[in-house]
């Protein structure tokens, strides 16, 4: 470990940021960095547990006790090094992770956990600073083949770990520019597009072929896709969930990724060729308490909002781990971001009941009403009623549906391979292989499990990556999750 006494000495602290007034003016990330000692008491606070927890809480097993040790030492190609033998994109995770390494990191039980994900950004931009990040070439190449549809961390992820195993990989992306939800979806101010847009140019010089704008199944046949040795489904969950309401029609009312594409495609000088949403000058309501309620948020804020009010049909999280949430589990916390620091009316245990429109067919407001939770024995809400007298209308003339997604897309693509479909709508596979029913197909990430986390969906890229070079070959060295290396 870099200090033995790093975590009584130090507290957890994490890098400054801009002034909300100041930040609200632009579309720019606003986290500055470490100072080069701050990044060395914070890594000198990894304690180097015996059982190092954080590995598990970590969906990719990150080695992370191995890299602050590097980071302590200013050792930092080896940090980078341990880095990358789990996680691709660290650049990526280091930004928009919420960190369940954190929540399961043992400094956490009586202290501040470890500043796990920062310290991985710092590590990553320190690597590319200094030229550590080397396009992959790999000279031995298998003849082997493989698509994989979808250009989101789940289909980048699998196409680095196959082009690594020295397949040939081409990725399909239907959206003009790659990332998925990275590119369009999550605000600018939070991932800088630059930063996608510097890791394809090394997938690119390590052999990667990207196809944008090519949709399968409606402007590239399925058939193209047997010419492939193998064929990765990787094209996310993106069936939004509806609210299905007296209203719903009305103009002003919004998923909440029509919304944020089309911000994110501003900023990129992308075209636009729906019908603009913008918040200015509105009352925007956000329903739903999730991340994307959040970057729904923030997104209003800088266009210029009237006032941001945002939703959630679920009581209040608490502050602190009850007895439902132990440690080392992730805690379902109530959950302050830096879009809710710009500003916004939050509302728990709301329901809303249908939308009110004006004479011209556009939204004016919602009818709401406060629900009453009631709860099982260890705190945790089971069903609710309505309060009475509490129904109202809440002015809106902007409205942003930010309720999850049901599944993935079944028309084209999936129906036209005739894949099986579980329970819940998504591709039928399971962890074991990442098959799916379809003769070479594979599938991982959101379209597989279902929506999830950002690093969830590159552990799912990595993982059937591996499987499928066992497919073709009859075995892989790629690396294994449960058989992360040790830098001990």
């Amino acid at each position: 470990m870099g200090k033995p006494t790093g975590f009584l000495e130090y507290e957890r602290a994490l890098p400054q940021k801009d002034t909300v007034e100041s930040r609200k003016q632009n579309y720019q990330e606003f986290v500055h960095s470490y100072s080069d000692d701050q990044l060395n008491n914070q890594a000198a606070r990894c304690m180097n547990c015996g059982i190092p927890f954080c590995h598990s809480g970590c969906p990719l097993g990150n080695v992370i006790p191995e890299f602050n040790d590097a980071v302590y030492d200013a050792r930092w190609e080896e940090a980078y090094n341990i880095l990358v033998s789990t996680n691709n994109f660290p650049e990526f995770t280091g930004r928009i992770c919420p960190a369940p390494c954190e929540a399961a990191c043992v400094l956490g039980i009586n202290k501040s956990p470890v500043a796990i994900e920062e310290i991985e950004k710092h590590i990553i931009e320190i690597a590319f600073k200094n030229n550590f990040v080397k396009p992959n070439k790999n000279f031995i190449k298998t003849g082997k083949s493989i698509a994989v549809i979808g250009g989101g961390p789940a289909g980048l992820a699998a196409a680095a770990q196959l082009n690594k195993a020295g397949h040939d990989v081409v990725l399909y992306e239907r959206d003009d520019k790659v990332g998925g939800l990275l590119r369009y979806g999550i605000p600018d101010f939070k991932l800088d597009k630059s930063i996608i847009d510097r890791r394809i140019a090394v997938m690119e010089q390590s052999g990667v072929v990207f196809r944008t704008n090519a949709e399968v199944g409606v402007n590239v046949p399925v058939s193209e896709l047997q010419a492939y040795d193998a064929i990765v489904l990787a094209g996310g969950s993106t069936v939004p969930r509806n609210l299905p309401i007296p209203g719903r029609e009305l103009k002003g009312v919004h998923y909440a990724m029509e919304f944020l594409k089309q911000q994110n495609k501003r900023v990129g000088n992308s075209p636009i060729e729906v019908e603009e949403i913008h918040a200015a000058g509105k009352n925007v309501l956000v329903i739903g308490g999730g991340d994307t309620g959040s970057d729904c948020v923030g997104t209003s804020n800088r266009h210029g909002a009237k006032s941001v009010t945002q939703f959630e049909l679920m009581p209040q999280p608490p502050k602190d781990r009850t007895v439902a949430m132990p440690w080392p589990t992730y805690p379902m916390l109530l959950k302050t971001t830096t879009s809710h620091e710009e500003g916004c009316q939050r509302h728990w245990s709301v329901s809303t009941k249908a939308f009110l429109g004006d004479d011209h067919g556009h939204v004016r407001a919602a009818l709401v009403v406060d629900l009453e939770w009631e709860t099982d024995a260890l705190g945790r809400p089971t069903k609710f009623k309505e309060v009475e007298g509490s129904e109202r209308e809440l002015p809106c003339e902007l409205v942003t549906l930010a309720m999850g997604f049901l599944h993935p897309q079944h028309e084209g693509l999936l129906q036209q391979l005739g894949v099986k479909l579980n329970g819940r709508g998504n591709v039928d596979a399971t962890e074991t292989d990442y098959k799916a029913s379809a003769d070479k197909v594979f599938v991982a990430g959101d379209m597989r499990r279902g929506q999830s986390l950002v690093v969830w969906a590159i552990s799912e890229g990595r993982e059937c990556a591996r499987k499928v070079d066992e497919f073709l070959m009859g075995y892989s060295e790629l690396e294994r999750k449960d058989k992360a290396v040790s830098y001990a």
